[in-house]
């Protein structure tokens, strides 16, 4: 007799999460694909190309130029700075420098307009100062357009830059900067022939994490004047009614991002600097005095201030004056507590996941797991509304064939199940912060030997007890603390939260956002200042680490 064939089967039960996670992420991208070449976006695009798209395009790669500049001039120079002198208050600069993480790129916005306006503490104390009376009198710098989101954005997303590069700076080699030092080597030398070279890997990394939160932003550039093509997704589907057209703009970021990815593999693959075996003897910090000293502390507490300290007492400052603990009542506690379910849903089943997907590269044989890691890896580059509007389709399919299915077998219409309860914004949450709790499990799990792993599977234990007994116990601290950032990276995430969240359901984010829109920031300022304390501790935990998520 002939024998059937053989099914497949995986080396792991956690190959499934691997196969499973990188399906998830690559649905939305061939869903936007096919909405983008339907027969109904035929007709859209050539008004799209004439009115549209050219001046989103270049106004996101402006946006992006001038945030990547700031990012590294702000990032780039205050590591060097900690990592190579002395001066007053450098141990304490050294992770407050990263405080900016914990404010989102929105707040930021609102807040500097706030206070850069009219009405606002600044030009009112330069009108009581001066006795001038209104703008006729004197010229005041408007945050609202291009100039002032790269201003906003740049002082807010350079501790990107700023934790890579810290942490090549202090693994340079303590014999190459001393052989360069004899050699009559000044300052700059040092850091224009040793110190910027052999950090550029880590400079374009921090550098792209910064740019993707970039283009994933809309409430800063909405409400600063830029139509970028975040913006441009948004208002064509929503306030036009195309989702067809919003779904090409979607394909043109995405090839936006592909470039944006591409460059930076290109840049940190074209040149490798490797250390000693050996642990290097660390640098010695040359201790300044006087001016110069003076002019170090000054030059990293100007971008801790404005970026962390000015937005914080800003929002404290509107809560208390103003009176607003009021307002935390039954609603805000509703509304506090969707935010916590929905961010907690989310972290779990990202835990779980990545940590399948990390034990599946482990203890799997299969030479494509890898592969598959990666593409599971690539969510974070899909910006929140590009990510929404490519799960809307499916999902929104998915929610019709069951309720159809239903209706036809028991006569009841049980809605819309993923779209109605808030799973699919928990979906959109998963896809887009997967890569960071694989980065951070697999932080932990190498430093674990394979050979325990070995040992443990050749004392006949299965990969489910080498997973529940070995690895969990030993990287449970990294698991613990991807799960805190995938939580507050959910909390604070506004575009997805916006497009997919179910009607009538409010996060801290969104009550923030309505405020902003209807020109009353300052009353959503109680629930702001909840958002910026969520993401104080994490940012603490990533300057303690001295790494970067994603």
């Amino acid at each position: 007799m002939r024998r059937s064939p053989r099914l497949w089967r995986p080396s792991s039960r956690f190959v499934w999460a691997s196969i499973a996670a990188a399906g998830l992420v690559a649905l939305p991208v061939l869903s936007l694909g096919l909405t983008a070449l339907s027969p109904a976006a035929s007709s859209i695009w050539p008004h799209l190309v004439a009115n549209v798209i050219p001046d989103a395009l270049a106004n996101t790669v402006m946006l992006l130029a001038g945030v990547g500049l700031l990012c590294s001039l702000i990032g780039v120079g205050t590591a060097w700075l900690v990592t190579q002198y002395e001066f007053p208050g450098r141990r304490a600069f050294e992770w407050l420098l990263v405080l900016p993480l914990a404010i989102p790129t929105y707040l930021t916005a609102y807040i500097y307009v706030e206070f850069l306006g009219f009405q606002g503490p600044l030009q009112a104390a330069l009108r009581a100062v001066t006795g001038y009376r209104s703008l006729r009198d004197y010229w005041f710098p408007d945050p609202r357009n291009l100039a002032g989101a790269i201003f906003v954005m740049g002082i807010v997303l350079y501790p990107y830059v700023y934790l890579s590069v810290r942490a090549l700076f202090g693994l340079q080699s303590a014999t190459i900067v001393e052989s360069a030092r004899t050699l009559g080597a000044a300052h700059g030398t040092l850091f224009w022939r040793i110190g910027l070279p052999m950090a550029r890997p880590a400079l374009v990394a921090g550098l792209t994490l910064a740019l993707l939160e970039t283009l994933n932003d809309i409430g800063a550039t909405e409400y600063l004047g830029v139509r970028s093509l975040t913006l441009s997704i948004y208002t064509t589907w929503l306030n036009r009614g195309s989702l067809a057209g919003a779904a090409q703009i979607s394909c043109v970021m995405l090839l936006l991002v592909v470039a944006l990815i591409a460059t930076e593999a290109r840049l940190r693959g074209a040149r490798r600097f490797t250390l000693s075996v050996r642990q290097p003897r660390a640098v010695g910090r040359r201790l300044l005095s006087g001016r110069i000293a003076l002019a170090a502390s000054a030059a990293c507490a100007l971008p801790l201030l404005l970026g962390a300290l000015l937005p914080m007492g800003f929002l404290l400052q509107e809560v208390l004056t103003r009176g607003l603990l009021h307002q935390f009542d039954m609603a805000l506690l509703r509304n506090l507590l969707n935010a916590l379910l929905l961010s907690a849903g989310a972290a779990l089943i990202v835990v779980a996941l990545g940590l399948g997907i990390v034990a599946a590269g482990r203890l799997g044989r299969e030479t494509w797991l890898p592969a598959l890691a990666r593409t599971a890896s690539l969510g974070y580059a899909l910006p929140g509304t590009v990510l929404a509007l490519g799960l809307l389709v499916p999902l929104a399919a998915f929610d019709n064939l069951v309720a159809d299915t239903v209706s036809a077998l028991f006569g009841v219409n049980p809605g819309l199940i993923l779209i109605g309860s808030g799973a699919a914004l928990v979906i959109a949450y998963v896809v887009r912060f997967l890569s960071i709790a694989i980065s951070g499990i697999q932080s932990g799990l190498a430093r674990i030997s394979p050979r325990i792993d070995d040992a443990a599977r050749a004392l006949g234990s299965s990969s489910g007890e080498v997973l529940r007994q070995v690895h969990w116990p030993l990287a449970r601290p990294a698991i613990a603390a991807a799960a805190l950032l995938v939580f507050v990276d959910c909390l604070k995430e506004l575009p997805a939260t916006l497009l997919l969240r179910p009607l009538n359901v409010d996060t801290l984010a969104t009550i923030v956002y309505g405020h902003a829109s209807r020109g009353m920031f300052e009353d959503g300022a109680l629930a702001a200042l909840l958002i910026v304390i969520a993401g104080l501790y994490p940012a603490i935990i990533l300057a303690r680490a001295g790494g970067t998520k994603g």
